[in-house]
């Protein structure tokens, strides 16, 4: 260890930052963020620094620097572009054994400073010891991604439990099992939430239990998006990292499902047409088990869960049954599809508004309000509709749709094995069968697929032409 890493209480200390340019701009930021009275000598500055001396946010000394500068400083910051007068203030404050960071020169700095995730009073810092300020940089910003926002709220409200707790429990141990169960638990995610009266509620409840075990777990419903990993929320790829056991649908990707916490228990739970491996109401049953013993349930299932997947039925058994829950929207397969093929789901010159309906209802049966779906300037989405395609084709023109009205079916979208095939309404039944297009697929019509011609950006891996099935397509 090159560095021994430290955090320096800076409240009420002297600072001084010599230089007057944009890097010390961000070195004054710090400071004062830090709560530290920052006094700043250049015969050059910034108007933003010209601003915070005439706050009376920072003492401003607008000269060259002096050696008795350094006198009553507790750190010193050298920001300048003059490297020689750089190792002069280096040199002095060695001398006087002053904390000293020369920006750009770590010889001579006695202290480095790191890249900062700031979750105040939660602080991690981030450093290679100069060797790489680049990396630390990036490594910082993957932190950003799995620290929530609220984990200073959290550090706060555990801060003021703590005598609660220790009067509670006789022993650093028993404590420590506490807090551990606690974090890890509803407690934790509702304070993530910003439900922050139930949390500090909840936390009396499990000091009054004792044990600091909840009686019951929590259900996670999370959309696992539309295919692609890389379109996963931060919130999603936490929750899945800390879960118990995970129940699963086939639109799952194996990728997707290496993400999460690789100790969780798997339960697959996939439906396909006429091949339900568990019934829907097993399933919300299954769900209220698992939590009732205590576990952090995870339901990941694709796309978003409250469009077509099936979620508010999840969900509306576990609030009957007192089950606490969250529910993380996942990008539905309508918008990652229309993305990655390059088809607008709204445009100004072709469509002004967008529906999304299902291609299979509850008793099989394709019962839409054609009229509805059927306006001009309009763009259609359906899921699960390759099985009623030939229904959707001659309902969408026996109700006005014309019959050259462009459509497109868009086959694993978001992923590396995505095809569009790209036809009409009038010929979409025969582009399902010429076209070998399985399921998961999704069907747009609409003016909008006119533009997946210009505007297709993505290309698979695994590359597979678009193809077309009539040299007649409309333009």
């Amino acid at each position: 260890m090159e560095h021994y890493p430290v955090f320096l209480n800076l409240k009420g200390r002297p600072s001084l930052v010599i230089g007057g340019g944009t890097v010390a701009e961000r070195k004054v930021d710090s400071l004062l963020s830090a709560g530290s009275q920052v006094t700043l000598v250049s015969p050059d500055i910034t108007d933003y620094l010209q601003q915070l001396s005439t706050q009376g946010a920072i003492t401003l000394k607008q000269r060259m620097f002096q050696d008795n500068d350094l006198q009553q400083a507790f750190i010193v910051v050298a920001a300048t572009d003059n490297s020689k007068l750089n190792k002069q203030i280096a040199e002095l404050a060695h001398q006087q054994q002053t904390l000293v960071n020369v920006v750009d020169n770590i010889e001579l700095c006695s202290y480095i400073v790191p890249s900062v995730v700031d979750r105040s009073p939660v602080t991690i810092a981030v450093s290679t010891g100069g060797a790489s300020p680049v990396l630390a940089r990036q490594l910082r910003m993957k932190l950003e991604t799995i620290v929530p926002s609220s984990c200073g709220q959290l550090a706060a409200i555990t801060e003021a439990y703590r005598d609660a707790v220790k009067a509670r429990f006789e022993t650093t141990e028993q404590r420590k099992k506490f807090w551990e169960n606690a974090l890890r638990g509803p407690f934790a995610e509702l304070v993530y939430a910003g439900q922050l009266d139930e949390a500090r509620h909840l936390l009396d409840k499990l000091l009054e239990q004792g044990d600091g075990e909840s009686p019951i777990g929590e259900v996670y419903l999370v959309g696992a998006g539309p295919g692609d990993p890389d379109l996963l929320t931060f919130k999603a790829v936490r929750l899945m990292q800390q879960a118990d056991v995970m129940v699963y649908d086939r639109l799952v990707s194996k990728t997707i499902l290496d993400m999460a916490n690789r100790n969780a228990e798997r339960i697959y739970v996939g439906k396909e047409k006429d091949n339900h491996a568990v019934p829907q109401d097993k399933i919300n049953d299954l769900l209220v088990e698992l939590a009732t013993q205590g576990k952090r349930v995870l339901r990941l299932k694709g796309g978003d869960p409250f469009i077509f997947g099936r979620g508010g039925e999840e969900i509306e058994t576990l609030a009957a049954e007192g089950i606490p829950f969250q529910v993380v929207p996942g990008i539905t397969a309508a918008s990652g599809c229309a993305s990655y093929s390059g088809i607008p789901l709204t445009h100004r010159d072709y469509a002004q508004s967008c529906s999304f309906a299902t291609g299979h209802l509850k008793d099989g049966s394709i019962n839409l309000n054609w009229e509805q779906l059927v306006q001009p300037n309009h763009t259609v989405v359906f899921y699960m509709g390759l099985t009623g395609i030939r229904v959707i084709s001659e309902q969408l023109q026996a109700h006005g749709m014309p019959k050259n009205t462009p459509a497109a079916l868009i086959e694993q979208g978001t992923t590396r094995n995505q095809r569009v095939h790209i036809g009409t309404v009038e010929n979409l039944p025969e582009l399902v069968i010429t076209s070998g297009v399985r399921a998961p697929t999704l069907t747009i019509i609409g003016n909008v697929v006119k533009l997946h011609e210009k505007l297709h950006w993505y290309e698979p891996e695994r590359h597979v032409a678009a193809t077309e099935f009539s040299k007649n397509e409309p333009k």
